[in-house]
Formats: C-alpha cells, sequence, structure tokens
C-alpha cells in the first residue's frame, strides 16, 4: 500500500506504466465526466465515479490478484479500511471476469486512511480494501477515480 500526495507519485520508480497513471491523475480536470478513460494503452484505464459515502458495516472488503488500484477523491472526501489478505476469512472467492475477491470485515485491525482531493491510495494485492466509507462526517457525494494498472505493466 502507497500514501501519498499527487506530487510526489512520480518519486516511487514503478516504470512507465505507473508514471502514466500518475500523469493521469495530476491532470484530470474535478469537473470530468464520469465514464472509463483508456490509459496509455492496454492493460491501464481509469474509471471516474460518484457515490455517497457509507458506515463500514455497509462496505465491501475486496482484494485484487491482477491490476493495481490507484484511488483519488475529485471531490469530497472518503475513509478507507485496509487489511492484509493473509489475515482474513474469504466471503466471496475470487471471480476472474471482476478480478476480485471478496472478505469478511473483521471486527478490530483495520489501518484506516482519509483520502481527499490531492491525495492517492495504491493498493496492491495483499491490500484488501473498503472504499467509500464516512469519515468522521455525515454522509456525503463522493467524487472519485480509480486508475487499474495490470501489475505485469509495473517496472516496465
Amino acid at each position: 500500500m502507497i500514501i501519498d500526495t499527487l506530487e510526489n507519485g512520480e518519486y516511487y520508480g514503478l516504470g512507465t506504466a505507473w508514471t502514466a497513471a500518475m500523469d493521469f491523475l495530476r491532470t484530470l480536470p474535478v469537473d470530468c465526466a464520469e465514464g472509463e478513460y483508456p490509459i496509455a494503452g492496454e492493460g491501464i484505464f481509469a474509471r471516474v465515479m460518484s457515490y455517497r459515502t457509507k458506515e463500514p458495516q455497509e462496505g465491501l472488503l475486496e482484494a485484487h490478484r491482477n491490476y493495481l488500484d490507484i484511488q483519488s477523491v475529485l471531490v469530497g472526501s472518503e475513509m478507507f479500511e485496509c487489511f492484509p489478505t493473509n489475515t482474513l476469512d474469504v466471503d466471496v472467492p475470487y471471480d476472474p471476469s471482476k478480478d476480485a475477491t471478496f472478505y469478511r470485515r473483521p471486527t478490530i485491525g483495520p489501518v484506516r486512511v482519509d483520502v481527499v482531493a490531492g491525495r492517492f491510495l495504491a493498493l496492491f494485492p495483499q491490500d484488501a480494501h473498503m472504499a467509500g466509507l464516512v469519515n468522521g462526517t455525515p454522509p456525503q457525494t463522493v467524487k472519485k477515480v480509480v486508475v487499474k494498472v495490470r501489475l505485469d505493466l509495473l517496472r516496465s
């Protein structure tokens, strides 16, 4: 897991796909349309979406095998709960069509991360995550972008 500001994203040395993702995130206008955006060829793309934040008991805890998630908020703020996958019980087995395994949420032990505009959270296969959570404020509408980078493109 990497938590940082977009301005520091270039320092991680994870290859051209990572650089393309960071360039996309730094230049994406806040008023962009929701939907899917291709980035630098096959295996790297972004999804822009809006939704209301929710309580943790309403969320889904997931992890991906083939894609890195880089999540950044454009408008509003949200909290993430993150857990190492090797400490969790599987709720829904891996589905290759969704590149997702869903886990049961434990009652203790999350790393909680607040993400606001200008920050990003990069989540690797070992990082189970629950996004879209309230962070001490009433539920709010969040507009965010998730960049998906196929793992074999990192460091190339």
